[in-house]
């Protein structure tokens, strides 16, 4: 197992010790020290636990509409929730928020 493949407050064990991932890189072990755990260690499962649901590699691609999509219903519940004052800066970040992915 590697660490970029956990998912948050998954248990592993690594030199002996178990931890339990706190952040995309890091992890907590039970006397609650943070340490770096570099993405080349090999993590092995708590012994007489199942071993942690491994998340997918990073996907090669994004769909482009479904981006946008995702976007613009973000975008017009911030609308919904922002008083006129603040409609027209949300409307000019979209303008540069689309510009800058086309």
């Amino acid at each position: 197992m590697k660490i970029n493949l956990l998912p948050l407050g998954a248990r592993f064990l690594l030199k002996g010790r178990i931890h339990t991932k706190v952040g995309p890189m890091t992890a907590s072990d039970e006397a609650g020290a943070v340490s770096f755990i570099p993405k080349h260690a090999v993590l092995q499962p708590v012994p007489g636990e199942a071993p942690p649901v491994l998340l997918e590699e990073s996907p090669k691609g994004l769909d482009a509409a479904k981006v946008r999509a995702a976007f613009e219903a973000y975008h017009q519940t911030a609308l919904n929730l922002t008083d006129t004052a603040g409609k027209a800066a949300l409307e000019e970040a979209r303008r540069r928020f689309i510009a800058g992915i086309c």
